[in-house]
């Protein structure tokens, strides 16, 4: 039998690494990015045409390599950051993966410009599918100038794998924001296609998150400083008013290295207790430094996946560093129940109470006025209870007049109820009833029994449908706003909002992009409650931020199911006997009466014999 088994080229080991580091053009421009913070720069620019697929340039002025350093690059496992084992556990620098640069040229078109600045002449490399093409002496500003271009082009199956344009570029953003946001003191450039999306000088971390995020966080930071023998965290966290519903607006720093971990989330939104509304998300920038040897920055492949010595403490300074934070800016006050040492000094608090005064405080006019039938401070003793049992049994054998039928108990009879779904008719005029119960659902008597109706729910199935009916009809009607409302976003979530203008504008919003990561909401659709028109964006932001690539054919379905969820938020329209009867009739004229857009049950039947069943024992 012949041997089998052999050793890969260095061609194929290539393109194999790259499809782990290489992911998509993002991939390559974290790398380029790293490397150029390590390299000591002071100004970095970030060139991209198609997203990235086109071209990624990286321009910095740092250090730069000398003639061997460049070509030694473009090696596998080449780097300048480790010599020993244990230089691998103490990693304090960003781009040290040693087959970034090599996997990159091994699917790419490689030009690399650098010159030291200690050197009259710099040197210029061109790499192509990992083949070095050119290496020749040239003239350049000292730091390094590499462009990669065509990304996947001697792959074809990885690049039709690549996702939409505007998809790609928002990943780009991500990288960009992420590394910018670490170091504040380094100015970026951002260029897309051509046009400049980002000046950002060097400055405080402050000014870099209001001109990188939008100046609508700028009043709704508040710093976090906290120094401990173990770690040091710093950073900022908004103000419950900045809480947005959607996700990606949370940012962890380990030792200047950007990382995603649940763990850590979840310390500190457990510190917003009670402070958030549900189903938002606190904003936060936060810095932990921690000893290197505490942490573990090898357990995931693009390094944003960390392992920690010891989680619980981690959590535990987190979440009272952003406790503390809150309390001290009047955000979460915190109580001290603790007694004034004034008052404790009072000879009434020190001295026990004798029978004298006593006596003296049961004649005084306080007493009495709390004590005494007839007074307006009285205070019921257990006894007076009796009243209210009698009053309640008096509601109970009392007949309800059509007056009452408005709160929340049993309405008067309707008049001529008949519900077409499934045989579900009322046994003749006059004799159904409609319940309020607890104000979220309906009771109804049916011919089979009892039908109970959740009420948001119905509302949600009428809206979707109306909505759809519109929307296929391409009649929306707009209902415009006297002021328009401005409507500021992250770079990322503006990308993903410019995706779903002509969408929104079906369903009556009147939205026109305004400056940079800025709308103009000018009309909102008619029946949307007023103040709501931002939580529908959010929502729909959120969505298109987490939707799966086979979700596009779907997403008239999802707008129009959060258009729906928004509008269906009416408690006054069923208030009334009219308006409980019109939901009714309303729902069962819809389609699919039985379920929400999402799949969620409407309604539920009782049948007689089991209302029956339940009452014997």
């Amino acid at each position: 039998m012949p041997d089998v088994i052999q050793l890969l080229s260095d061609h194929i080991a290539n393109q194999i690494a790259a499809g782990e580091v290489i992911q998509r053009p993002a991939s390559a421009v974290k790398e380029l990015l790293e490397n150029a913070v390590d390299a000591g720069a002071t100004e970095i620019q970030l060139v991209i045409k198609d997203a990235g697929k086109e071209l990624m340039q990286v321009i910095d002025n740092g250090k730069g390599m000398s003639p061997t350093d460049a070509r030694m690059s473009f090696e596998r496992h080449a780097t300048s950051k480790i010599k020993s084992i244990e230089d691998l556990f103490t990693i304090r620098t960003m781009g040290f993966r040693g087959e970034a640069l090599a996997s990159i040229a091994a699917v790419t078109q490689v030009e690399l410009k650098t010159r030291q600045l200690i050197s009259e002449t710099g040197t210029r490399i061109i790499v192509e599918g990992t083949d070095v093409k050119l290496q020749e002496p040239c003239a350049t500003p000292a730091g390094t100038n590499i462009s990669v271009k065509n990304l996947f082009y001697n792959v074809p199956a990885r690049r039709h794998f690549l996702k939409s344009t505007n998809t790609e570029l928002r990943h780009v953003l991500d990288e960009f924001t992420r590394v910018a946001l670490a170091y504040p003191t380094i100015g970026f450039r951002f260029w897309n296609n051509g046009v400049e999306q980002f000046h950002l000088e060097p400055g405080n971390l402050k000014s870099r998150i209001v001109s990188l995020l939008g100046n609508s966080y700028g009043k709704n930071l508040v710093p976090v400083e906290e120094k401990t023998d173990m770690l040091n965290i710093f950073g900022f966290i908004g103000k419950p008013e900045a809480a947005t519903r959607t996700r990606g607006m949370q940012f962890f720093f380990i030792n200047g290295r950007f990382i995603r971990n649940a763990y850590l989330n979840h310390a500190v939104v457990q510190a917003y207790e009670n402070l958030l509304e549900k189903e938002t998300f606190p904003f936060y920038v936060l810095f932990m430094e921690v000893d290197p040897s505490r942490v573990d920055v090898n357990v995931h492949p693009t390094k944003q996946e960390v392992k920690f010595e010891d989680d619980r403490m981690m959590y535990s300074y987190l979440n009272a560093a952003v406790k503390h934070s809150l309390a001290r800016y009047n955000i979460a006050p915190s109580l001290d129940f603790t007694l004034n040492t004034d008052i404790q000094q009072l000879s009434s608090v020190q001295q026990p109470v004798t029978e004298r005064q006593k006596e003296q405080t049961q004649k005084g006019y306080l007493y009495s006025a709390f004590s005494d039938k007839g007074q307006a401070h009285l205070i019921e003793r257990k006894d007076s209870l009796k009243r209210w049992r009698e009053l309640y049994e008096i509601a109970q054998v009392a007949p309800s007049s059509p007056k009452s039928s408005g709160n929340n108990s049993l309405s008067e009879p309707l008049q001529g109820s008949i519900l077409n779904s499934g045989g579900a008719e009322s046994e003749g005029k006059g004799s159904s009833s409609i319940m309020l119960i607890h104000g979220t659902m309906l009771a109804t008597t049916v011919k089979s029994g009892l039908m109970l109706i959740h009420i948001h729910r119905a509302q949600e199935r009428i809206w979707y449908e109306r909505l759809l009916q519109e929307w296929n009809g391409q009649n929306a009607a707009s209902q415009q706003i006297l002021f328009p409302i401005s409507y500021e976003l992250s770079p990322t979530d503006a990308v993903l909002l410019n995706e779903v203008l002509v969408d929104l504008a079906r369903i009556g919003f009147d939205i026109a992009p305004f400056g940079q990561n800025t709308f103009v909401v000018q009309g909102i659709p008619a029946g949307l409650p007023p103040g709501e028109e931002k939580n529908v964006l959010d929502e729909v932001v959120d969505h298109l931020k987490h939707e799966s690539p086979d979700a596009v054919n779907k997403r008239t379905e999802v707008l129009l199911a959060h258009m729906a969820r928004r509008l269906s938020r009416n408690k006054q329209a069923i208030m009334q006997p009219e308006g409980q009867q019109a939901l009714i009739d309303e729902l069962f004229g819809c389609s699919q009466p039985e379920y929400t857009p999402d799949g969620k049950k409407v309604f539920v039947m009782i049948k007689k014999d089991d209302l029956e069943n339940m009452l014997n024992p």
